[in-house]
Parts: structure tokens; C-alpha cells; sequence
């Protein structure tokens, strides 16, 4: 018997979201997990908010919404809260009943407007690796580290003299003046974006175009390739060598340990400043370099350190997902603290899919 094509819709409904959702769809460990790190933040929510006046958003319906965001490669919170509104798996996952009303995405913005002043990413990726070395999915010796180009929330129209004045602005156009870059030398010491001011001019290599970006640095371990440590510089020559020391120093405990890297690390002084901190180096050698290498063959003819080349690929996989993924190939905030939040936090959201991954490959 053929049926009726009715239209007429249901005032109640007496399934719940969590009866919805297949006891099988990859996002459930993802939110258990989530749900246990949630938990060891409890203390840092408590001193963020004040015990008195309006109620805001639970902060961990905000972290949620924030991991689907990055999760489903949501663009903007706007987009964001119109799937909360009829998306019935980014409810369940964020917390929300059937007749929750959703948030006005400026109330949703100011809101998580205060989580990005504290460290609560930091906090928040840190659980999340907790968990993985209560699983000993971590390998404290080998690791692998590298940095990357993320362009900044700011045009290069932006980027003018700092000594410019207002009154510089051609009076034709003041809203949006037309600049005229030809033939004017223009470099990071003389030059800074009125939008963004701690984005700097960079570019990925010779002949590629220059654009207003930061850099952000991954020190990635080599048993599943799980990231330990997040850095965000400003964009200059020195700034993934830089970063990489920065995160080595704070690799705790006592062992000699290793750190692959490309060409770009394979310097004099990043190499003994490695060995100062007790890391052996195993970057690639650049032979083309005045000089030549600073790795000797003591390094190259060990059988770790072509162990630690193959394994360079991981982090690669990382910067992968980072930016296609969580869309941090373009950032959608401006200055360097609140770039490094939104990082660390994306970097967290890719382990957590990396430990649901690694858990299904061990059933």
C-alpha cells in the first residue's frame, strides 16, 4: 500500500538527540574523550567566571562548538549557528536539547571572546595528551618538528610605512584608498599592517609572492604521530629554528632524544644548541649551503636517523589537516596571541581525531 505523502509535522517529539545518533558514528569517542578533558578544566572555568550576575554560555557547550567548528570545516560562527539550529548531530555533540533555543552569534562571539584571553586551549590540549600517554601513545625520544606559513586576517593594502600619517591617504578614495605599490621598497622594519600589526611580510620560497602571514610550529612525536607541542611566531628567517628550541626545552624528563627536521634546521647553531639541550639532531642535510653541512656522518650513519627522515612525513600530515581541515591556511583572527589560541586549539582537535583513528586500527 502506497503511503500517504503528509505534511502536517509533529508539535512533540519523544526521541532525543542522543537516541538519534548511531551508537557507531565515529563523533561519539570523539565526545567521550572531549567530555573527559572538559572535565580536568573544571577548576580554570571556576576562576574565569564570576559567581554572581547573568548566566553565559557553559563553557563547554563553547569548546564543543568550537571542535565541530574545526571538525566540519565550518567557516565563519554565523554558519556555525545556523547548523546548530537544525543540525541534530551538532546538537547532540555540543549538548543542546530539541527545544534549546540557539545562541545569537554575537552573544556566541563575546562569549568565546573570553576563553580567547586565557589558556584555556593550552589547558584544553594538554588533557587531550594526557589522555594519550595514560593510552602510551606517545613516544618520549623521537620527535619531529616543523613550522609553516599561516597568512594573516589582513590585506596587503594594509600594509603601509609605520610613519605614514592619516592625512597620506589620497583624499579621492578615504575609505578604502587605492595604494600604488610599484617600485616602493618595502620591508618588515619600515613597513607594518595597520590592520594586524603582528603579521609581518613573509613568503614559502624564492619566486613564490609575499604574503602578511605568521608562523606556526608543530613538534610532532614519531610512534603515531601525534603533536606535543604548538608555537606561533612572527613570520621571519629565523622563526622555525627559533620555535623548535622553544618547544624542546620544554620536553620533560631526563633522555637523549632525537629530532627530525628538513633542510631548513640543518644550520650551526640550531645543531649545537640542540646538543646543548641534550637532543640529537637528525635534519636533512644541506649540502648546497656555504659551508657545507652541520651534520657530520657520526649523525648520518646511524641507523635512527633514517629512521627519523621517513618519519618526517607525519607532521606534514598534520599541516594537512590544519589547514584544509580546520581552515587555519588563512587564520580568522588578528594578532599573535589569539592566533596562537586558535592553533594550539585546532592542533588539539586533530589529536583527538588521531587517538579515535589509532583506537578503531587496534579493534
Amino acid at each position: 500500500m502506497r503511503g500517504k505523502d503528509e505534511q502536517q509535522l509533529d508539535v512533540f517529539s519523544y526521541v532525543s538527540p542522543e537516541q538519534r545518533v548511531p551508537q557507531d558514528h565515529p563523533l561519539r569517542p570523539l565526545r567521550v574523550m572531549t567530555d573527559e578533558a572538559l572535565r580536568e578544566l573544571q577548576p580554570r572555568f571556576h576562576k574565569l567566571y564570576a559567581k554572581t550576575g547573568r548566566p553565559s554560555i557553559a563553557p563547554e557547550k563553547l569548546l564543543r562548538a568550537l571542535l565541530l567548528q574545526a571538525l566540519y570545516s565550518v567557516r565563519s560562527e554565523r554558519m556555525l549557528m545556523e547548523q546548530l539550529n537544525y543540525n541534530l548531530l551538532f546538537r547532540w555533540f555540543v549538548g543542546l536539547n530539541m527545544d534549546d533555543s540557539v545562541w545569537d552569534v554575537t552573544v556566541f562571539t563575546k562569549n568565546r571572546e573570553r576563553l580567547l584571553d586565557g589558556d584555556i586551549a593550552e589547558a584544553f590540549f594538554q588533557a587531550v595528551l594526557q589522555q594519550a600517554r595514560e593510552r602510551s601513545l606517545l613516544s618520549d625520544e623521537h620527535f619531529t618538528v616543523d613550522g609553516t606559513l599561516l597568512e594573516a586576517w589582513a590585506s596587503v593594502k594594509s600594509y603601509q610605512r609605520k610613519d605614514a600619517k592619516k592625512n597620506d591617504v589620497p583624499p579621492e578614495d578615504p575609505g578604502n584608498a587605492t595604494v600604488d605599490f610599484h617600485g616602493e621598497k618595502r620591508s618588515n622594519q619600515t613597513h607594518a599592517s595597520k590592520t594586524d600589526p603582528d603579521a609581518k611580510m613573509a613568503r614559502k620560497g624564492k619566486g613564490k609572492e609575499a604574503k602578511l602571514s605568521y608562523n606556526g610550529n608543530l613538534l610532532v612525536e614519531n610512534r603515531h604521530g601525534l603533536i606535543v607541542k604548538t608555537e606561533v611566531f612572527e613570520a621571519n628567517g629565523t622563526a622555525e629554528r627559533d620555535a623548535a628550541l622553544v618547544m624542546l626545552e620544554q620536553i620533560p624528563g631526563t633522555k637523549q632524544i632525537t629530532v627530525g627536521g628538513d633542510k631548513g634546521y640543518d644550520t650551526a647553531d640550531f645543531v649545537a644548541e640542540c646538543r646543548n639541550l641534550k637532543v640529537t639532531p637528525h635534519v636533512a642535510q644541506n649540502l648546497e649551503r656555504p659551508g657545507g653541512s652541520a651534520i657530520d656522518a657520526r649523525t648520518t650513519h646511524h641507523a635512527g636517523y633514517a629512521i627519523s627522515q621517513k618519519k618526517r612525513k607525519r607532521v606534514e600530515e598534520c599541516f594537512g589537516w590544519l589547514k584544509t581541515i580546520a581552515l587555519l591556511r588563512k587564520v580568522r583572527h588578528r594578532g599573535i596571541f589569539k592566533v596562537g589560541w586558535v592553533f594550539t586549539f585546532a592542533a588539539a582537535a586533530y589529536n583527538l581525531v588521531r587517538m579515535r583513528n589509532l583506537a578503531i586500527q587496534a579493534t
